[in-house]
């Protein structure tokens, strides 16, 4: 049975590790849920950070990903809001949507913001796109492997290999995953 994750802004952030998490996804692995809420911290992020890409090409980017995983967005999770106690009351809505879609998982790289006792209560756990990528390698070394082969497969300019692919999560901040997907 395919169990439910949350991911948290962060790490839709970077554009490999969104596009392997979105593939894991497609995979049928998890089921990947996300909030309206959530896509405005990415993609404002990304705005700020990245000025020279157009506002056009950033709402394409958010209207794929949303067509790219089936019910992906959470909806009704705005009443439990108030309801969740977290260090920073503005990471409160994404236990709130994980709550609603009684996701098992949020996967971020800002556990300190999830801590397991505040979470414990709720039964979701939060776990970094690292141990998240790692526990996805264990369970189906050969999906993973597939889905980082597409992600080569899509790059045109300049065209990628499989082998380029964990080169940039890397730079996404992934560590284990990288070297085993290495090893592979």
């Amino acid at each position: 049975m395919v169990f439910t994750v949350v991911y948290d802004a962060c790490v839709l952030y970077p554009s490999t590790l969104r596009d392997l998490l979105i593939r894991v996804a497609q995979a049928g692995i998890v089921q990947a849920k996300w909030t309206q809420q959530i896509l405005d911290e990415v993609f404002s992020a990304i705005s700020a950070n990245r000025p020279d890409i157009p506002a056009s090409t950033l709402e394409r980017t958010r209207a794929l990903m949303i067509r790219a995983v089936r019910d992906c967005l959470v909806t009704g999770y705005e009443p439990l809001i108030e309801s969740v106690k977290l260090p920073d009351p503005d990471d409160r809505h994404v236990l709130a949507a994980a709550i609603r879609t009684r996701a098992q998982v949020i996967v971020s790289n800002n556990l300190k913001d999830f801590p397991p006792h505040s979470l414990s209560g709720w039964d979701v756990e939060a776990r970094s796109a690292d141990d998240f990528v790692l526990d996805q390698i264990h369970l189906n070394e050969k999906v993973v492997w597939a889905c980082v082969q597409q992600i080569a497969d899509s790059w045109r300019n300049p065209p990628g290999t499989a082998e380029d692919v964990p080169a940039s999560l890397e730079r996404s901040g992934l560590v284990q995953p990288v070297a085993e997907l290495r090893a592979v």
